[in-house]
C-alpha cells in the first residue's frame, strides 16, 4: 500500500528546506521532502568548510553537472551548469553570498498584472523574518536580526579589499556599509552565511532542526521521475530509490526542484507546450507554453591581475599549503578555509540610463577560476563581473520522456544589444577602478584579459570566448495571471495554473532575475509561499525608505558609516 502525505515537497534544496520546516511546524500536517542526492553530511569537508566551495561542483556526489546547449552568441560553446543535487540544494555548494537584491528589482515584479502583493513592501517582511543580521545594527529596521539564517559581514581585512574600495571611490564610485540595507549603490564589505567559520546552508538553518519532528520525513536519494494525475488533479509522484520504484500519495505536491528540475518535472508529467509534448509521445494535462520559457541568468568574468606584494591569499592555493589550511579549520573552524574569500565587491551603473545598478562586482584577495585553474603568479588578485538584468532571454526543453536524460537549455548569453553593451561596459569600468592610486603599489599587470583586449570587438570575443554562468538560473516558470499566456504560477496561491492541488516555490517561479546571487530571493520566496500556502494572514508590508539615485542624485557621494 503507498505511503500518504499531506504535502509531498519534490527537492530538499533551499526552498524546499524553508517549506520543509515551515509547512510542519504546526504539526498539524504530515509533510515529505523528497531530495535526488544524498544528505550533506556534518562530516562533509567540501561542504561545510567555506573556502572547499569550489571543489563539489562537477562531482556527482553533489552535482547534476549540467550543461548548456552550444551557445549560439559565445562560439558554440557548451556553458557549465553546476547545481546542488545534496540536501540543502545549491545552498550546500554556493559561493555563501547572501544578497536579496535591489529593491527596485522587486518593484519592478510588483508592477506587473497581479503581482501587486511581491512589490518590495509585501517581500521585505519575509527577508527580515529570515536574517540575522549580525554585521548590521541591531536598530537597523530594514534588516532582520533573529531569523534562522545567521549572516555575518565579511571582515574584508586583507588590504587588498581596502585598495578596491578606495580605487572605487577614486572612479568616482561610492561605498556603503550595506548592500542589504539601505542603499545596495556603492561598494563595501558583503554579507555571507558562513557562521563560526562554517557553511550555513538552508538544510543546515531550516530543516535540519525540524527533522525531529513526527510529522516530517525527509528522504535522500530519492529521484522524483514524474507526478501522477488523475485529470487535472495530483494524486502523487513517482520516484526511484535504493533501486526501487515507488508511489506517494499526496494531498499536495510542490515542486521546489529549482530553475532546471521543476520545469523539467512539470513537461514530464504533462504540463507545457501541449504540441511539443505530443511530439514526445506524452499526452498534456494543461497546455502551458510557459513552462521553460523565459529563462535568465547571470554571466560573469574574472579580470585577473598580478600582486607586487605578498599580500594576496594566493599561496594557500598551494597544495603543499593545504593540508596546514585544513587543520586549522578542522582544529578550530579558523584561518583561510573558515570563509568563502568573497568578503566584498560592489554594484554599480554602468550609465546614466540606469535608475539602479546593473553591474556586480566580487572582490577576491586570490586569482583562480571556479575549476581550481590558478593563474600563473605567486601573488594574484581577481574581480568577477557582469550585468545584472540582461534582457537576453533563453528556453527549456525536455529532450525524451526519460527523467534521467538532462534536459535541453539554451540561454542566449550576448544575444541582444543591451547585453552586450552592457559587457563593454562592465570590462572598461573595472579597468578604471583598477587603474586609480589606490591599487598601484599592488598592481603589477593585468593577467587576464590582458593588455590585448583593447576594443569593444575585442572585448566581446573574450566574453563570448571566457565567461561562465554565475549559476543563477531562474524563472522557468514565471507567476504571472492567467491572463498571461506565458506565466505559469499564481501569484496569490503558488499554484499551477489550470492544476488542482500542484504548487512551484523556487527560483523558476521568479518572473525576473535579480540584481545579485539568487540564493537569499529564493530564500524569501519560500518562506512568502509558506504563509499563501497555509492561508495564514500575510505579514503586513513595511513601506521603508531605500536609495534610489533618481530621488537623490546629489547622494551620490560615498556612505561611510
Amino acid at each position: 500500500m503507498n505511503e500518504t502525505y499531506d504535502i509531498v515537497i519534490v527537492g530538499g534544496g533551499s526552498a524546499g528546506s524553508v517549506l520543509g520546516d515551515r509547512l510542519s511546524e504546526d504539526g498539524t500536517r504530515n509533510v515529505l521532502v523528497l531530495e535526488a542526492g544524498r544528505s550533506d553530511y556534518p562530516w562533509d569537508l567540501l561542504i561545510q568548510m567555506p573556502a572547499a566551495l569550489a571543489f563539489p561542483a562537477g562531482k556527482r556526489l553533489y552535482d547534476w553537472i549540467y550543461q548548456s546547449d552550444p551557445e549560439p552568441y559565445m562560439n558554440g560553446r557548451r556553458i557549465s551548469h553546476a547545481r546542488g543535487k545534496v540536501l540543502g540544494g545549491s545552498s550546500s555548494i554556493n559561493g555563501m553570498i547572501y544578497q536579496r537584491g535591489n529593491p527596485l528589482d522587486y518593484e519592478r515584479w510588483g508592477a506587473d498584472p497581479g503581482m501587486e502583493s511581491w512589490d518590495f513592501a509585501h517581500c521585505l517582511p519575509y527577508f527580515k523574518r529570515m536574517e540575522n543580521a549580525l554585521g548590521s545594527e541591531p536598530d537597523d529596521e530594514l534588516r532582520g536580526h533573529d531569523g534562522p539564517i545567521k549572516l555575518t559581514r565579511g571582515p574584508a581585512t586583507n588590504p587588498l579589499f581596502q585598495a578596491f574600495f578606495d580605487s572605487a571611490v577614486e572612479a568616482g564610485y561610492s561605498r556603503t556599509p550595506d548592500v542589504n540595507g539601505y542603499r545596495q549603490e556603492g561598494f563595501g564589505p558583503f554579507d555571507r552565511h558562513v557562521y563560526k567559520g562554517q557553511r550555513l546552508s538552508a538544510s543546515r538553518a531550516y530543516l535540519r532542526p525540524s527533522m525531529r519532528r513526527q510529522n516530517l520525513t525527509v528522504k535522500t536519494r530519492a529521484f522524483v521521475s514524474s507526478i501522477d494525475f488523475n485529470g487535472t488533479r495530483a494524486n502523487g509522484v513517482t520516484y526511484k530509490r535504493n533501486g526501487k520504484i515507488h508511489h506517494v500519495n499526496a494531498g499536495e505536491v510542490i515542486l521546489a526542484g529549482g530553475a532546471i528540475n521543476t520545469p523539467q518535472l512539470l513537461q514530464l508529467s504533462g504540463v507545457g507546450e501541449a504540441d511539443y509534448l505530443r511530439s514526445l509521445g506524452i499526452d498534456p494535462i494543461v497546455d502551458l507554453p510557459g513552462v521553460g520559457e523565459n529563462l535568465q541568468d547571470h554571466l560573469e568574468v574574472y579580470i585577473q591581475h598580478a600582486c607586487s606584494q605578498p599580500v594576496s591569499e594566493q599561496p594557500n592555493l598551494n597544495k603543499m599549503r593545504m593540508p596546514w589550511v585544513g587543520l586549522q579549520w578542522l582544529l578550530g573552524r579558523t584561518g583561510p578555509a573558515a570563509t568563502n574569500h568573497f568578503e566584498g565587491g560592489g554594484f554599480v551603473r554602468s550609465n546614466e540610463d540606469y535608475e539602479y545598478p546593473n553591474l556586480m562586482y566580487h572582490f577576491l584577495p586570490l586569482a583562480v577560476r571556479y575549476d581550481g585553474q590558478k593563474a600563473d603568479t605567486p601573488h594574484g588578485f581577481q574581480v568577477h563581473v557582469g550585468p545584472m538584468y540582461s534582457d537576453a532571454r533563453g528556453k527549456l526543453k525536455i529532450r525524451s520522456t526519460d527523467p534521467t536524460q538532462h534536459p535541453s537549455m539554451i540561454f542566449n548569453y550576448l544575444s541582444t544589444e543591451q547585453d552586450r553593451r552592457e559587457w563593454v561596459e562592465a570590462v572598461r569600468i573595472t579597468r578604471e577602478i583598477m587603474s586609480q592610486s589606490a591599487m598601484s603599489s599592488y598592481n603589477a599587470g593585468e593577467i587576464s584579459p590582458g593588455p590585448s583586449v583593447r576594443t569593444d570587438e575585442e572585448i566581446l570575443k573574450w566574453v563570448a570566448n571566457d565567461a561562465e554562468t554565475a549559476l543563477h538560473p531562474s524563472c522557468t516558470a514565471k507567476m504571472g495571471p492567467d491572463s498571461d499566456p506565458m506565466s505559469v504560477v499564481d501569484p496569490h496561491t503558488m499554484k499551477v495554473h489550470g492544476l488542482d492541488n500542484v504548487r512551484v516555490v523556487d527560483a523558476s517561479a521568479m518572473p525576473y532575475v535579480t540584481n545579485g546571487n539568487i540564493h537569499a530571493p529564493v530564500l524569501m520566496l519560500a518562506e512568502k509561499a509558506a504563509d499563501l500556502i497555509l492561508e495564514r494572514k500575510p505579514l503586513e508590508p513595511l513601506n521603508l525608505d531605500y536609495y534610489r539615485h533618481s530621488a537623490s542624485p546629489a547622494d551620490a557621494s560615498t556612505i561611510t558609516s
